[in-house]
């Protein structure tokens, strides 16, 4: 009789949240910031999607990628951009890669107590022109580093690039900034690497790179199964 009421009550619960998958990576360097993630959008066992992006541009300089749960990306997305433009129209400028990392943290805050469902990175450059990334929890904690991975291939891609990016336990005389070259070969190896153990990271990679003359976007083919 108790397992039989567990099991009623377990299906009359409800969850507000689903996970749709998903990787982003960013990689910020001297002068450049590359970011990618990839076009997947699954629900349990099932591709809905191959071809979604998960990139938001902000600003000429600013670039937002967010995995977790589609409904909740496309809200933040949307409010984040009204907000923008609304800073344009006030204050005649573009507002700047790290006020709007304040400002995303600020958003994500305030929603604390029914969180979106989202795990963000904002990549771009500060006004030096150095490249950044701000990495965030779901309720606005956020840290700025020089690069970062988020979502459902984060654990796979992680150790990487702690490694190639940072060179955690590498000699000292190897450690010295990546090219963007590297950088962007670098992204395209660990999206391709979590593609294979990671069954919701796949089909296409969107990357935007992101530099002083603006931002081009690349596309990446990865696994489709």
């Amino acid at each position: 009789l108790v397992v039989f009421i567990l099991k009623k009550l377990d299906i009359m619960s409800f969850n507000p949240y689903t996970n749709n998958g998903g990787t982003t990576v960013a990689i910020g360097g001297p002068d450049y910031c590359v970011v990618g993630a990839d076009t997947r959008l699954s629900s349990g066992y099932s591709i809905l999607s191959r071809d979604t992006s998960k990139l938001s541009q902000l600003t000429s300089k600013t670039i937002l990628a967010s995995a977790g749960m589609r409904a909740d990306q496309l809200a933040l997305h949307k409010t984040l951009k009204l907000r923008l433009q609304k800073y344009m129209q006030q204050h005649g400028k573009e507002m700047s890669t790290p006020a709007f990392a304040q400002f995303l943290s600020n958003t994500l805050y305030y929603k604390r107590f029914f969180p979106y469902y989202t795990f963000n990175l904002v990549a771009g450059l500060d006004e030096q022109g150095e490249g950044v990334v701000y990495t965030y929890d779901a309720i606005g904690s956020f840290e700025r580093y020089k690069y970062g991975a988020s979502g459902t291939g984060q654990q796979l891609i992680q150790p990487v690039i702690d490694n190639q990016v940072n060179f955690n336990n590498q000699p000292e005389e190897k450690k010295r900034p990546l090219t963007l070259d590297e950088a962007l070969d670098l992204l395209k190896d660990c999206f391709t690497c979590a593609g294979e153990r990671d069954i919701y990271t796949g089909d296409f990679v969107d990357i935007a790179i992101i530099t002083k003359e603006g931002i081009r976007y690349e596309k990446f083919e990865l696994k489709m199964d």
